[in-house]
């Protein structure tokens, strides 16, 4: 995991050395063009199974967009971990969760198949285009990243790649938004 942050680092380096700050680029050091506090962009993403789901759709429910992608080594490594310890863990909260696995620029067979390979069972929903990324991370930002959004629609967390203090509070995150009160 250290090593991401590291390659991360030179990139920021090199990026700054030439004068092109993820700021003056639009975007927050780790490429969100969102921020905490943002309401969610508008988004329609259709699952693997057909089910639609929309940030309207969701609103009265606590979710996690997980960019993903099946030639992302990082994501591969994450996919386990949010299968197990998020989806299996709360979907059945009372108050709703959903987590949709959202596939940057793959078509739908693809994207089964990564399901299946991975064996997750949180809907996956192919990303034509990383149209969907793009409204929360640049183009080129590279896809390990999480986006929590609270029942109102806001986002409460931004995650990038897999370091596994910030997944932890991530899981601490959504078991207090999902929790009954």
């Amino acid at each position: 995991m250290k090593m991401w942050r590291i390659v991360g680092a030179l990139g920021t380096v090199v990026f700054t050395a030439v004068g092109f700050t993820p700021q003056a680029l639009g975007q927050d050091e780790r490429g969100f063009v969102v921020a905490v506090g943002d309401p969610v962009p508008a988004f329609e993403l259709t699952d693997i199974d057909g089910q639609t789901y929309s940030n309207t759709s969701l609103l009265g429910t606590t979710y996690v967009l997980q960019f993903t992608a099946s030639w992302c080594s990082v994501c591969r490594a994450e996919m386990p971990h949010l299968e197990r310890e998020v989806w299996q863990r709360f979907a059945s909260r009372d108050r709703g969760f959903v987590l949709l696995g959202v596939d940057y620029d793959e078509g739908a067979d693809d994207v089964r198949a990564f399901a299946q390979q991975m064996e997750v069972t949180y809907p996956m929903c192919p990303d034509p285009g990383g149209r969907v990324f793009q409204t929360v991370a640049a183009p080129k930002a590279g896809v390990t990243r999480n986006v929590v959004v609270n029942d109102q629609g806001t986002i409460v967390m931004l995650t990038r790649l897999f370091d596994e203090e910030e997944f932890a509070r991530m899981v601490k995150r959504v078991n207090a938004l999902t929790r009954r009160q």
